[in-house]
């Protein structure tokens, strides 16, 4: 059961916090096994927005599985920003596994020399004094969040949602992160990087519930050859209404939004070591032929 760790300074923002938390604890409650924990140096938080939180003193046993986030704090400037004590930074500096951070939470990576060589992002008012602080980093602004290795870092606030989705997506696909994103009531879209894209989710900012039941049905099925019949029928519409909203909603048919499914699928199995041939038969394609033409778009 993977633990997911929430370092608390004082004056740590509602929205920082309570985001990504309902994220994991949203997948906790469809079936994944993620166990919350909020740390602190206090017994008691105060928060920005004046309501004090109850966090654990003691730092459990964690390992590269689990993943700790750091959410930002109250200040109109990174320098005066509360400081994690030293038990925290210590844990924050020598952790292996992923690290996160929200808004002004990116200046406690910094502090611990996380940021150093790698590309990363915080709150636009921040963009600037955070490239100042740490030169050794390569701050990208004006995007959602930014993925280096095991340092994740976004922007904003309610930016946080968008990397625990992210983060959810990465680990157990892409319906799961759809389907939190719908019970949470939000937007599951993607900004910035190319990498960062996700073709289900950047498809999914829209209010149509019919195109949303269509696209859970091509999300679970995507390797398997979808007929618009069987397509019509999951959501009791006919092949002309299905296709039709499908377009108004996405821009796209089903078709060409599964073949993007299993695209980005493929890639994904040949940046980890794949071939093209085999990566074509794991997302479904009888063989390489159509990978290449889809890979050869612009």
């Amino acid at each position: 059961m993977p633990t997911v760790a929430f370092l608390l300074a004082p004056d740590v923002h509602l929205l920082d916090l309570a985001g990504p938390a309902h994220v994991f604890a949203a997948a906790a409650k469809f079936g994944l096994d993620y166990r919350l924990s909020y740390l602190a140096d206090t017994p008691v938080v105060p928060t920005a927005q004046g309501v004090s939180l109850q966090a654990s003193t003691e730092i459990p046993a964690l390992d590269s599985g689990d993943m700790l986030v750091v959410p930002g704090c109250s200040g109109d400037r990174l320098s005066r920003t509360p400081r994690l004590g030293a038990a925290l930074m210590t844990l924050l500096r020598e952790f292996p596994g992923t690290v996160a951070s929200v808004c002004s939470g990116a200046v406690q990576l910094g502090r611990a020399g996380l940021l150093d060589g790698r590309r990363c992002t915080t709150h636009h008012e921040h963009q600037d004094e955070l490239a100042h602080r740490f030169p050794a980093a390569t701050v990208i602004h004006d995007v959602l969040y930014v993925i280096d290795g095991r340092i994740v870092t976004s922007a904003g606030i309610a930016s946080g949602i968008d990397l625990a989705l992210h983060l959810v997506a990465t680990a157990h696909g892409p319906a799961m992160a759809a389907r939190i994103a719908r019970e949470m009531v939000v937007y599951a879209r993607r900004n910035g990087d190319a990498q960062q894209d996700s073709a289900m989710l950047r498809h999914r900012s829209h209010l149509s519930d019919t195109v949303h039941r269509l696209q859970d049905h091509i999300d679970a099925r995507y390797t398997a050859r979808l007929p618009l019949a069987e397509l019509a029928r999951s959501v009791g519409c006919s092949e002309r209404t299905v296709t039709r909203l499908f377009a108004q909603a996405t821009g796209l048919t089903p078709l060409r939004y599964q073949q993007l499914l299993r695209l980005e699928r493929a890639e994904h199995l040949i940046g980890q070591g794949a071939t093209v041939d085999s990566a074509a038969h794991a997302v479904g394609f009888e063989d390489a032929r159509m990978l290449r033409r889809l890979r050869s778009r612009p």
